[in-house]
C-alpha cells in the first residue's frame, strides 16, 4: 500500500528543533560551573567530544570523572543540574535560542494535515519546557507528548525513548518518521524500526557520515523559501525546503 504521508512524526530537540547545544547548553554548562567554583570552561572544541555522552548530568558526571580522578556524588551533580537548567532557561528566555529554519513550517504542516506529533528527546522536561514555551507559545497543542531524559532509564542511542513514544501513538514503527541531528539520535530511531530524516547541526558537523548511515536521507537542514536545504544523501529536493510529499518518499513504496 503507498503510504500517502507519515503516519506520525517524532521530533528530536537539541540540534533539530534549534541549534541549543553550543549556544544553549554550553553556556549553561560554563555558568553553572563558574557559579559552583570550578575552575574549568567548555568551549567548542572541549564540548563537542564530550556530546559523545547522551545527558547533561552524564556529561557533567562523565567529565568531573576524568578531571578530578573520582565519581562526583549524586548531591553535588543535582545540584549543578539544577544551576545549568536555570541558566538554559534563562538564555532561551532572552531569545538567545530560535528555531532552526523549517521547523515551524514543516510541524505546521504536519499539525494541519492531522498528523500526530511528539518529541523524543534526552533532555530534561524543563529545558524543553523553556524552549516551546518561547518558540511555541501558541502553537504547542501540534505536540501530543513529549518523551524526556526523566522517562527513560537508557538514553539514545537506546532506542527505549521511541519505542516508548510508539506504544503512546499506537502505530506501528514502519509507519513512523524521526527526525534526528546526531549519529546517536539516528541510531536510536533506526532501531526502534522508524524511518529517518536526518539534518545537520552545528553540533554534529563534526560527526562522520557513517554515523547517519541508517538514515533514509541527510541534508543540512529543513529549508525554507529564503533559506534552502541542501541534500547531502538522499531523494533530490529541488524546492529546497522539506515538505510532506518528500517525506512521503522515504517510505518504501513512497
Amino acid at each position: 500500500m503507498v503510504r500517502l504521508a507519515p503516519e506520525a512524526l517524532l521530533w528530536d530537540v537539541d540540534g533539530t528543533l534549534a541549534e541549543t547545544e553550543l549556544d544553549g547548553h554550553r553556556l549553561a554548562f560554563n555558568r553553572a560551573m563558574a557559579e559552583a567554583g570550578l575552575p574549568f570552561h567548555w568551549d567548542p572544541s572541549t564540548y563537542l567530544p564530550l556530546l559523545r555522552v547522551t545527558g547533561g548530568r552524564e556529561r557533567m558526571a562523565v567529565f568531573l570523572e576524568q578531571q578530578e580522578g573520582c565519581r562526583p556524588s549524586d548531591e553535588r551533580l543535582d545540584a549543578l543540574q539544577r544551576s545549568k537548567q536555570a541558566h538554559y532557561s534563562q538564555l532561551v528566555a532572552a531569545g538567545e535560542i530560535q528555531l532552526r529554519p523549517g521547523v515551524l513550517r514543516l510541524m505546521a504542516d504536519a499539525a494541519a494535515a492531522g498528523l500526530p506529533q511528539a518529541i523524543v528527546t534526552t533532555s530534561g522536561r524543563s529545558a524543553v519546557q523553556a524552549l516551546l514555551e518561547r518558540q511555541l507559545p501558541d502553537h504547542q497543542d501540534w505536540l501530543a507528548f513529549w518523551v524526556c531524559g526523566e522517562d527513560v532509564s537508557a538514553k539514545k542511542p537506546d532506542p527505549q525513548g521511541y519505542q516508548l513514544a510508539l506504544e503512546r501513538l499506537g502505530c506501528a514503527a514502519e509507519g513512523v518518521l524521526a527526525l534526528e541531528d546526531s549519529g546517536h539520535g539516528v541510531t536510536a530511531a533506526h532501531r526502534a524500526g522508524l524511518t529517518v530524516l536526518a539534518t545537520r547541526s552545528a553540533s554534529s558537523s563534526h560527526e562522520p557520515a557513517s554515523h547517519f548511515a541508517a538514515a533514509a536521507a541527510l541534508l543540512d537542514g529543513l529549508g525554507d523559501p529564503d533559506v534552502p536545504c541542501q541534500v547531502l544523501r538522499g531523494p533530490a529536493c529541488p524546492e529546497g525546503q522539506i515538505t510532506l510529499s518528500y517525506l512521503q518518499r522515504l517510505f518504501p513504496g513512497g
